[in-house]
């Protein structure tokens, strides 16, 4: 069992930057991929970023590469996500996870594919 807890978020003016973390319980952090998703208000979950076991390889949804930025520090157990130039299209709740899908697009992006969630963070960005 992977218990994850979310820090980070708020309201936060176009163009600036951003650091969402969370943080797991447990001894495995380092067995999991550890991904970022992302839930607008009436639409579905989205894909944003995963990195791999060991913090060496990042994968990121297409469109979003370049302003956001996973990592990872297994010694704390932690992982993060960082935005620059963020967007009033950025507003939504951020989610991490916590799984092992296999290393290439259509499992990193599948939320079936992460076992444990943390509770959510809020960005809003405003004009």
């Amino acid at each position: 069992q992977v218990q994850l807890v979310q820090s980070g978020g708020g309201l936060v003016p176009a163009g600036g930057s951003l650091r969402l973390s969370c943080t797991a319980s447990g001894r495995t952090f380092s067995s999991y991929i550890m991904g970022w998703f992302r839930q607008a208000p009436s639409q579905e979950r989205e894909f944003v970023a995963a990195i791999g076991h060991l913090g060496t390889i990042q994968y990121y949804k297409p469109a979003l590469e370049g302003r956001f930025t996973i990592s990872r520090d297994n010694a704390k157990n932690s992982v993060h996500l960082e935005f620059n130039g963020l967007e009033p299209e950025d507003t939504a709740v951020y989610y991490c996870a916590a799984g092992n899908p296999r290393w290439y697009g259509e499992q990193l992006e599948a939320a079936a594919q992460y076992q444990y969630w943390g509770q959510g963070s809020q960005v809003t960005v405003f004009l």
